[in-house]
């Protein structure tokens, strides 16, 4: 049975917290010592630059078990060469906390073309090389090493959307899970505040790692089902085709029947084959002692639509409301995923946010900035998750699709607390939002719905009867921010679902009247449909209504404000043609990007499940469905990024020799409306816009002449833990 859920602050304190709270979390000896500790009871090592701040997972995490009363020390961006570097802060009492960071390891340090970049964000100085791909994998093995008999629990993105056997576009293969690679006792996903601290506690009692397997919200390895539970077939669920002689839907894996043993005994199985289920008729009654059984590693490994019914199945179980344990064998092992956490309620997401952070990176940087803290200092996260189901985007999978909300009265004493501690902030707030602008207090009009919903998005095809669309809370919070003294503007930089606010007007005039810089990026990620249902997008009548609207406030506002659109190149499912229409409606409408970005296919995404597939997991898997088509060569790729950025005369050669091609010359020529001039256009006609430094002229340069593309699957740079 599942452990029942206990509020964050519900907890007894364990019995380090007379030491009492830290300026911040100790990196050295030294530090530990002027806390008067003489060792750490947990020590969480992660790929970022240690920054006390909310936006970051390892602060988040950190301090909320120091709030628990444990000692927590930080080893960040450790030398993974040797064990010494995970030595330095000494044996933990507990266990060692591993994360990547803020992003997946191999985003960090890779483009969608698999190119090594140079910098990072996350690291003081932005230069690129301070962590090692797969570095969760790394770290925990080189924890291993430093102390054997230490446990090590994995969090963080990279662990939350590598917790199953995972499509890796890098090596272009099916992996196992990172929670077997990287030989760890416990991996904790999602946002995770819930199970670690549950984890940690019963760790601080004495239990042993290897017998906590009831929490929500984590995954972990066992060589057999427990008795007490019972086994459904995902492919029962979900029928993918024949894939196994199967007898009957479920079974006890501990209690098969003496015919099926007899044919277990005859079949000359395949080694890994999974376990085959007896009939329980009343199997689906108790869904806190049923778990799926998903293909195993070994299947999805040989058979993409294995794979693509895999992917579907998991997302299907992703809503705590109904969701069922699954479970995928590794070799001789059974990977065990419990149902997804809870989520945390209002008071639970205030507690987490009004924790004692510093709120500046960690001093041992001095003055090296670090350029993800730059970009979010002044920036304050209002709440989590998203409805929107995105196939391209992570943010269902690791935060989920039921908001949580901060109150109005945590937000504005965050922002109090900015202006009043946080050095430079000259009155602007830089972002009030989170993984999504507009989503804050929006729900199900029914709990109950919501908790047996399945459905994977709350706005497409269209929006939800049962979905709450009143922003006027949003709205309020808008106008107690903005006049907060010393506040002289709220901007709204965060995502904004536009399919969304044009169902409540007063919010757009509200936000276009007010929160608006000057610019407004959104994402329409294309104007065809049929990229657009592989995303799970609207189509581009809804960008159309919200520009209509949008460009009505700004008029009345007496504003010259300007909408910047997103857009996605080969995303499986598009075309040749269907770039080379959106190509058009970018030169009908006078956009002309300056950097563009294709689609990059990260783990657990449902659309890279589409890439790596060729089916389509929206709908139900068979041999004989669909086909989704995907671009997959470094030429496709690079023509379906040129057709976004058809003016540069350094793409006129590959576009004119597609577009006679495609039979298109109607496209080729010197007027108004054709795509392309007719010959090759010198270098110095096609002039960038020059740069000034001032903000304003950055704003009016962007909105005049550029469309920046979605950088897909990432987590939002605001994402807690």
């Amino acid at each position: 049975m599942l452990a029942t859920t206990t509020k964050l602050f519900d907890h007894n304190r364990y019995w380090a917290e007379c030491y009492g709270t830290a300026p911040f979390l100790p990196m050295s000896k030294a530090e530990m010592e002027t806390l008067g500790w003489d060792s750490c009871d947990i020590i969480i090592v992660t790929g970022d630059a240690y920054v006390d701040h909310p936006s970051f997972g390892m602060a988040i995490i950190g301090r909320l078990l120091e709030a628990q009363g444990f000692r927590v020390g930080i080893i960040s961006q450790p030398d993974w060469r040797s064990k010494e570097a995970f030595e330095v802060l000494g044996e933990p009492n507990l266990f060692f906390g591993v994360a990547a960071g803020n992003m997946d390891s191999m985003i960090n340090r890779y483009t969608a073309e698999r190119k090594r970049r140079s910098d990072d964000a996350y690291t003081a100085g932005g230069m690129g090389g301070s962590r090692p791909d797969r570095c969760t994998i790394v770290y925990s093995q080189r924890c291993k090493e430093a102390y054997t008999h230490v446990p090590v629990v994995l969090g963080g993105i990279e662990a939350s959307l590598r917790r199953v056997a995972h499509y890796d576009y890098w090596q272009d293969s099916v992996r196992n899970s990172i929670l077997v690679d990287a030989h760890a006792d416990l991996l904790v996903y999602g946002n995770a505040e819930r199970a670690i601290v549950e984890v940690a506690h019963r760790l601080g009692r004495g239990e042993q790692i290897d017998k906590i397997d009831n929490v929500r919200g984590t995954a972990f390895l066992r060589k057999n089902t427990p008795v007490d539970w019972w086994e459904i077939d995902s492919t029962r669920i979900d029928r993918p085709g024949k894939i196994d002689h199967i007898i009957n839907p479920y079974i006890n894996t501990q209690e098969m029947d003496s015919c099926e043993k007899q044919r277990r005994a005859t079949a000359n199985p395949v080694q890994g084959e999974e376990k085959i289920l007896r009939f329980v008729p009343d199997a689906r009654k108790n869904r806190d002692k049923t778990v799926i059984r998903l293909p195993s590693a070994q299947k999805v490994q040989r058979d993409p639509v294995l794979y693509a019914h895999a992917n579907r199945v998991l997302h299907l179980e992703t809503n705590p409301g109904n969701a069922r344990a699954l479970v995928q064998q590794h070799g001789e092992m059974d990977l065990w995923l419990n149902a997804p956490a809870q989520p945390l309620s209002t008071e639970e997401m205030d507690y987490v946010f009004g924790l004692p952070y510093a709120r500046i990176p960690h001093p041992c940087y001095e003055d090296n900035k670090i350029p993800a803290y730059e970009m979010i200092r002044f920036s304050v996260n209002i709440m989590r998750g998203c409805f929107g189901g995105c196939t391209f985007c992570s943010i269902t999978e690791h935060e989920g699709r039921i908001i949580q909300n901060r109150s109005e009265e945590s937000i504005l004493s965050e922002i109090e607390e900015i202006r009043d501690k946080v050095p430079g902030f000259t009155g602007v707030i830089s972002d009030l939002g989170g993984p999504t602008a507009n989503m804050y207090r929006i729900a199900c009009k029914s709990r109950e719905i919501e908790a047996a919903c399945r459905l994977p998005s709350c706005v497409y095809p269209g929006i939800c009867k049962n979905l709450n669309t009143d922003h006027s809370a949003l709205i309020q919070l808008y106008r107690k921010a903005r006049s907060l003294p010393g506040v002289k503007k709220v901007l709204i930089a965060s995502g904004l679902r536009y399919d969304l606010a044009i169902e409540d007007p007063d919010y757009v005039r509200e936000l276009v009247t007010h929160h608006v810089g000057g610019y407004l990026k959104i994402a329409p990620e294309h104007t065809e449909d049929a990229p657009l249902s592989k995303m799970m997008k609207p189509g581009i009548s809804s960008y159309d209504r919200f520009k209509e609207l949008f460009e009505k406030y700004s008029k009345e506002a007496g504003k010259e404000q300007y909408l910047i659109p997103y857009f996605i190149a080969a995303h499986p499912g598009t075309t040749d043609e269907d770039m080379v229409n959106l190509a058009v409606w970018l030169k009908r409408y006078g956009f002309k990007a300056d950097q563009v970005q294709a689609f990059y296919p990260t783990p657990m995404a449902t659309a890279t499940a589409m890439y790596y597939s060729g089916k389509n997991p929206l709908r139900k898997i068979g041999y004989k469905s669909d086909q989704v088509e995907s671009i997959k060569s470094a030429e496709k790729r690079q023509l379906h990024k040129a057709f976004l950025r058809y003016h540069d005369p350094a793409n006129w050669r590959l576009l004119h020799d597609a577009l006679t091609a495609m039979g298109r010359v109607d496209l080729i020529g010197d007027g108004p409306g054709h795509l392309i001039p007719a010959s090759q256009p010198r270098e110095q006609e096609y002039k960038a816009p020059r740069r000034k430094n001032t903000q304003q002229s950055h704003q009016k340069r962007t909105a005049k002449g550029r469309v920046l593309t979605q950088h897909t699957g990432l987590p939002p740079r605001k994402s807690g833990s």
